[in-house]
């Protein structure tokens, strides 16, 4: 790598240091352009032979404190933060595929993921293909063909929270030399850091968890810099790119390839970085979020004991509970706790679903989730209205599925909230 390639891919991927060198020290910078005192000076910007930001649709020095902290999280060699946790995983995708080609995703994901991925990146002429989390390892592997370029899942489904093998996932990708991209959002870099069992590239909704106060919509793409993108079935990362006059990403970048590319072209094309101001304030979210997690998690566990003892409950899944089919792989995967979503079913069916949740007092009835404040929703009417039946049931959304996102508030509180819901059923 060149030395002035070395000097971009440093601009690309650093974050902001205050001049007393305290990092926990940032400015805003509400700012769209930046000033330069020759016009070499920015030509070599745009070659990408000098460090700076040329303009804040690609970069930002707010959002690049963002970044290089999440990265450092997850354990990843660079990340690029976008305006929502959807365009996170269109970044994703798009970086590594092209027309004809195909990805292979677990059915457990969340609503919004399995339409972008269904209806929006089909009409780009890339498809996907939907495996049930528990299938056999061979059926698995036999839905990858030439034009394959990635396998998708989500550390804890959304909302049925179960647990993913990561490894095994990772195993079969790598086998057959595609990158596992994993959806943290549930666990976030507190319970579970998917990079260390082998995941390559991982992603986020900042909306939840990490901002943790409903306030600023985000997402993020972390790059673990591990895999090799040099074994024929990745071109766009190997071969020149006429828009950089012939820059070859891997070659010119090293490990930061991946994040390179999504940077310098999608984002750059597109458009969907994340704003300054929502990155200022989802950085002040990080520096709590070790404390919330560890308390939404003792919250849920607590809440989800009450739930599957209450003989109005059918039936109840948390990675917490020793009666979960995830509870060996939450013990694996998820350190310190298993996250603060929960999902049950009332008996009654989707009446009686409905009747709890417009019961609640404390528990708040909202399109949102991983917030310190207790919300709930009926997947099946709302979040995943849009799936067919068959989705829905490849999903294991049922239709007296609950939602119920654990806020940090008493937990007395609101195990008295549901309780005095449960009674109105």
């Amino acid at each position: 790598m060149s030395k002035e390639l070395k000097s971009a891919t440093k601009c690309i991927h650093s974050g902001y240091k205050a001049e007393n060198g305290d990092p926990r020290v940032f400015p805003l910078v509400q700012s769209t352009t930046y000033k330069y005192d020759t016009a070499d000076e920015l030509g070599d910007l745009f070659d990408l032979k000098t460090e700076g930001h040329i303009y804040s649709r690609i970069s930002n020095p707010t959002v690049a404190v963002l970044e290089e902290r999440i990265a450092d999280l997850e354990g990843g060699i660079a990340a690029v933060a976008t305006s929502s946790g959807q365009s996170a995983n269109l970044l994703a995708i798009l970086t590594l595929c092209k027309q004809g080609d195909n990805i292979l995703a677990l059915s457990n994901l969340y609503g919004g993921t399995v339409s972008l991925f269904t209806h929006t990146i089909s009409r780009y002429g890339i498809s996907v293909k939907f495996v049930d989390i528990n299938a056999d390892e061979k059926e698995i592997e036999s839905e990858i063909d030439e034009n394959t370029k990635l396998i998708f899942g989500e550390t804890i489904g959304n909302p049925g929270v179960d647990v993913l093998d990561i490894e095994k996932f990772a195993d079969l990708a790598h086998r057959n030399d595609i990158p596992l991209v994993i959806d943290n959002t549930f666990a976030t870099p507190i319970l579970c850091r998917p990079i260390e069992f082998g995941a390559d590239i991982v992603t986020h909704s900042t909306t939840k968890y990490i901002d943790g106060h409903a306030r600023t919509l985000g997402g993020v793409v972390v790059d673990s810099g591990k895999f090799d993108w040099k074994n024929g079935k990745f071109d766009e990362l190997v071969l020149p790119d006429e828009s950089y006059h012939g820059v070859s990403f891997v070659e010119s970048f090293g490990e930061a390839a991946y994040s390179a590319k999504a940077r310098c072209t999608f984002v750059r094309d597109i458009g969907f970085i994340m704003a300054p101001f929502n990155a200022f304030l989802t950085t002040q979210g990080i520096e709590t979020l070790s404390i919330r997690i560890e308390r939404h998690s003792e919250n849920a566990l607590k809440i989800a004991k009450y739930l599957e003892a209450n003989d109005i409950i059918e039936w109840v899944k948390y990675p917490g509970l020793k009666s979960s089919p995830s509870y060996e792989l939450s013990q694996k995967y998820l350190k310190g706790g298993s996250s603060g979503i929960i999902a049950f079913g009332v008996k009654g069916g989707v009446d009686a679903a409905k009747k709890f949740i417009d019961s609640l007092e404390i528990i708040s009835l909202v399109t949102h989730v991983a917030d310190t404040k207790s919300c709930v929703i009926h997947p099946a009417s709302t979040t995943h209205r849009q799936l067919s039946k068959k989705q829905l049931e490849k999903g294991g959304i049922t239709e007296n599925l609950i939602r119920l996102s654990v806020g940090i508030e008493d937990v007395e509180d609101l195990i008295d909230d549901i309780e005095n819901a449960l009674s109105q059923i």
